[in-house]
């Protein structure tokens, strides 16, 4: 095994896309389980909302040689890729890894994320090797989905198409995925098939036929980027909140102080209850330290091992004003 101080050159690295609910974070989850003990692999995670949840979320391999590090609030091309640049650079001087692996939002563009690892700079560092597009067929039947620019450039700078959540597609599904390929002329694409997010590692082997450098788009979000509300301390509310908005989607997110404890059953049933394409959360209750996944599947729940405060991000066409008094209602010593 390399010495962690010596420098890696052409670090293998894998864009790992799909639109909103497709098992992004599964994915990731699953390859970390792959890594070969000897390795150091690094994991840069872009979400749409500003509350970083996903880093709580993603479950590392025994031996701990992963390093995650999360852009939050939206593209990480926003703002000439500053954002990203500063968090790329600092995972890699922490993790000198052996791979790096990308997950941009699923309402990011990738292709700009693609321009920016292509530049003099990280040529010299990084490897691009396969861009994996995850993929859910049934969505294919949706015009939200396929009149939408995001999802079709997400499929379009691909090298593999992951058809994911295969168990839960009909007969027909597989088909439909693939004449959707042709139809877009997308017919140099590798087409692969999985459940649960269970990509064969094979799968990222091999450079990426990606040599197109688009200029940077110049899409909307209403964020404000001179705060960081994931470094901000707490109010004596015991809470903060911050919203963002683009690509046609809304989203709010709170932080809670570690001494905010929730109820567990009351959390259920609010996340059950939520209107959102998308949740996600990580909570202490009295009851344990809980992570939560909601996408139009359903809503999964699993137990953590530590955590060092409340987090949730809920993205959604809109959000219910009332959204954040019901929250506070889980609150196990809320009156």
């Amino acid at each position: 095994m390399q010495s962690n101080k010596e420098p890696i050159t052409a670090i293998p690295t894998n864009i790992i896309t799909g639109f909103l609910g497709v098992g992004k974070t599964s994915a990731i989850t699953h390859l970390l389980s792959h890594k070969p003990e000897n390795e150091r692999w690094a994991i840069l995670v872009n979400e749409f909302g500003e509350i970083g949840i996903d880093g709580n979320l993603l479950s590392k391999p025994k031996d701990q040689q992963v390093f995650i590090r999360e852009v939050p609030g939206g593209c990480m091309c926003c703002a000439s890729g500053l954002p990203m640049q500063i968090a790329l650079n600092q995972l890699l001087k922490e993790a000198n890894p052996h791979r790096l692996l990308i997950e941009p939002t699923g309402l990011g563009h990738p292709v700009e994320v693609l321009q920016l690892l292509s530049n003099h700079y990280y040529q010299q560092l990084l490897s691009l090797e396969k861009v994996i597009t995850l993929v859910d067929a049934r969505n294919l039947e949706d015009k939200r989905f396929t009149d939408h620019p995001t999802f079709n450039q997400q499929i379009s700078i691909s090298d593999v198409v992951v058809g994911n959540k295969l168990d839960l597609y009909n007969a027909h599904h597989k088909t439909t995925l693939e004449n959707y390929l042709a139809d877009k002329n997308f017919n140099d694409k590798t087409v692969q098939f999985c459940s649960h997010g269970q990509l064969d590692p094979r799968w990222l082997s091999g450079k990426t036929q990606n040599t197109t450098k688009p200029p940077c788009h110049h899409h909307h979000h209403q964020t404000d980027s001179s705060r960081d509300i994931n470094a901000e301390p707490f109010p004596k509310e015991g809470f903060l909140s911050a919203q963002n908005e683009g690509e046609g989607f809304a989203s709010v997110g709170w932080r809670f102080a570690p001494d905010q404890i929730f109820d567990r059953a009351k959390l259920r049933t609010f996340i059950t209850g939520v209107d959102a394409l998308r949740l996600k959360a990580v909570f202490i209750t009295a009851q344990g330290i809980f992570g939560y996944n909601k996408t139009a599947d359903g809503t999964t729940e699993i137990e953590l091992d530590e955590c060092s405060e409340s987090r949730i991000e809920v993205i959604g066409n809109r959000i219910c004003p009332d959204i954040e008094a019901t929250l506070l209602d889980c609150l196990a010593s809320h009156r």
